[in-house]
């Protein structure tokens, strides 16, 4: 009985890990790394971020509080004194106009040092993780985000792990601190009855100013592994197939295959151009067999005798055979061959210490030439 065999053409692509381009192991590319950047795709934490800025905020806050509580005991003393006059007269629309306009003053003058310090230590503290480079990509949409298979991936991800476990040791570092820091103040903040406003709004800043560096400086541990964690996961990220170098060797710097045919005819047209000026050569200088350098030497346009052709091997018998057809001298000399051959280009007027042998061989080549 004929047995049948039933072929099935399967594509091992699909089995590879990571897509068709296979398994991503090669590091990235200096351009992988900026199409990135332009996408808005960087290593950067933001509880680092957010942990530089608070510690900046209450150390401000540290050197800014008398002026801040003598703002406040200002403006509150300002729209205290204006009660009995709003009383009598009432809320007209420009005296109400008026009050909002001090309220508003007032509230300036309290923070606006404030955000300033903060806006500028959230910058330092961005622009220290990552070069600053503008770009609009990430605010645009992208409906990839919508498919909620990949959204349900990104939530049972690793990353959401990280993300919980950071979320996790915040909330125990600012519960035990805040504790603490409550729990050895507790009998001054009973005393607060025996103080005058001024003394309670210092004892209290204070409270809370020691309270928010120290969980600044815990944050800040945080920050930092984070940053760490979030480098290796974006260097992970962005890393390249084989497949993808190869396609962005070929789209930035040609497919190789096209070059080495473009050089292939640059060496042939270079080797052209060299054969057409052996004809004008004065004396070939051979190994014999290995080496064979042409020499033309015009007083009244050079110095020195100049290297015109020069090749070894297949080419070198080229050469020999292009100037026998042209009745040009073949000089036999083993060490003049090798030295113009690795020490001079074609083109190049030969070095000052091979002016002696070189004027040896062409005074032999003339005194030929005169007796034929």
């Amino acid at each position: 009985m004929k047995q049948e065999k039933l072929l099935l053409q399967c594509n091992l692509q699909f089995f590879a890990k990571d897509g068709p381009g296979g398994e991503k192991t090669e590091e990235p590319t200096g351009k992988k790394i900026e199409d990135t950047r332009k996408e808005g795709q960087v290593a950067l934490s933001r509880e680092l971020t957010l942990a530089i800025s608070l510690f900046g905020l209450f150390m401000s806050l540290k050197f800014l509080i008398p002026y801040i509580g003598k703002e406040f005991i200002h403006a509150f003393s300002l729209f205290y004194g204006k009660i009995d006059y709003y009383t009598e007269n009432g809320l007209q629309v420009y005296n109400t106009k008026q009050l909002s306009d001090q309220i508003l003053l007032s509230i300036i003058k309290i923070i606006f040092p404030t955000l300033v310090i903060g806006f500028v230590v959230a910058l330092l503290a961005t622009s220290t993780q990552i070069k600053f480079k503008f770009t609009t990509k990430p605010l645009m949409p992208k409906f990839s985000k919508m498919d909620p298979m990949k959204g349900l991936k990104r939530i049972v991800s690793g990353n959401s792990l990280v993300e919980l476990l950071k979320s996790v040791l915040k909330i125990i570092f600012i519960s035990y601190i805040a504790y603490s820091t409550l729990k050895d103040q507790v009998m001054t903040i009973f005393s607060f009855y025996d103080m005058s406003l001024n003394q309670a709004l210092e004892v209290i800043g204070d409270i809370v100013i020691n309270m928010g560096m120290k969980i600044s400086l815990a944050l800040l541990v945080i920050g930092f592994a984070d940053l760490i964690y979030q480098k290796i996961k974006h260097k992970n990220e962005i890393k390249m197939t084989k497949q993808e170098v190869k396609d962005e060797m070929k789209n930035t710097e040609g497919d190789p295959q096209v070059k080495s045919q473009i050089k292939s005819k640059m060496r042939a047209a270079s080797q052209r151009r060299m054969m057409q000026s052996v004809p004008k050569a004065d004396v070939i200088i051979t190994n014999p067999t290995h080496f064979a350098v042409a020499l033309s030497y015009d007083a009244d346009t050079s110095s020195a005798p100049v290297v015109v052709a020069k090749g070894a091997d297949y080419l070198a018998g080229k050469i020999k055979e292009l100037a026998r057809e042209n009745k040009i001298e073949i000089v036999e000399n083993k060490p003049l061959a090798r030295m113009l051959y690795f020490n001079v280009e074609i083109g190049m007027e030969i070095p000052p210490e091979l002016y002696q042998s070189v004027a040896e061989v062409l005074a032999y080549v003339y005194n030929l030439k005169k007796n034929r």
